[in-house]
């Protein structure tokens, strides 16, 4: 016999069932899209340098958002959570890390290309690997404050997934809430402005415009801004006053950052589309070199 779980509070069964499908198909999409980006690098040797390397571990971040979202439907097609209050903390630490270290990423494939079109300059594998062991023990650093008292994991309004508690408001959060920001959304979306910029510039001397150079800022403002004012905003008011349901709306366009991502640094890149075109078809690409241009 099954047990019908209670709608939770502020939501019908048609809400409950959509915002749940929503995360379902965001999880699977995003999956499906960056497991083809890790596999193609995995199995084309083409792909295999330092400055793609920094796109797989944004592809691995992204996978991590996914896992996340699909926990979170699946609990959303419940009515529950199912995990208790310890599945509950390592749900919000594992959304966290992978969100911080996903904003990161695409930070540092900023500062590569920055480096490639303006400086000429080479990454090198060392420093690669650098940066990325430095994103993630950077973003599991500030994932694990909540968990040590800094801040508090919680459940999302529609109580079927955990993330950072932001409905209290108290001098706790704030002050994690502002310092975690600087560091993990402030600065790194400074790196990306600047580096991005640099790169229009130095397009509009030559006269060639290889990329957008405005979409990677655009699409991560576009993603993480609501979720980030809805933070900010309950940093200032009672956001208990705002209804579930809309609360529940950036963390939904949130979890859209891995099939974005997916577009714009995989699909996107002229040269890794032709990777991951190799390996669905054995067609083989002509250009050996990835670049990281962006169409």
């Amino acid at each position: 016999m099954v047990t019908s779980y209670p709608l939770p509070e502020g939501f019908t069964e048609l809400e409950v069932f959509g915002i749940g499908t929503a995360l379902l198909v965001e999880a699977l999409l995003g999956f499906c899209l960056n497991g083809l980006t890790i596999i193609s690098f995995r199995k084309i040797k083409e792909l295999r340098t330092p400055s793609n390397f920094l796109v797989l571990n944004l592809a691995l971040a992204d996978c991590g958002i996914c896992i996340n979202a699909f926990i979170a439907a699946f609990s959303s097609f419940l009515r529950y959570w199912p995990y208790g209050s310890d599945g509950c903390q390592i749900h919000g630490f594992q959304g966290f890390v992978t969100a911080l270290a996903s904003i990161s990423s695409s930070a540092t494939v900023a500062w590569d290309r920055y480096h490639h079109y303006c400086t000429r300059s080479k990454l090198q594998w060392s420093t690669t690997i650098s940066m990325v062991i430095f994103v993630w023990v950077f973003s599991a650093f500030w994932s694990a404050m909540p968990l040590l008292g800094w801040g508090e994991y919680d459940y999302e309004p529609l109580r079927t997934c955990c993330t950072l508690d932001y409905t209290k408001g108290d001098r706790n959060f704030v002050t994690f809430l502002f310092a975690m920001a600087i560091f993990n959304f402030v600065i790194p979306i400074f790196i990306m402005l600047t580096a991005y910029q640099s790169i229009e510039q130095k397009f509009k001397k030559s006269g060639q415009f290889k990329f957008n150079t405005s979409l990677p800022v655009k699409t991560l403002v576009i993603c993480w801004g609501p979720y980030s004012l809805l933070c900010f905003y309950a940093a200032v008011e009672n956001v208990t006053f705002i209804s579930p349901k809309l609360r529940m709306i950036p963390a939904i366009i949130a979890k859209t950052v891995p099939t974005v991502d997916a577009f714009v640094y995989a699909l996107g890149n002229e040269n890794y589309r032709g990777g991951i075109w190799q390996f669905l078809t054995g067609q083989k690409i002509e250009k050996a070199e990835v670049d990281n241009k962006t169409k």
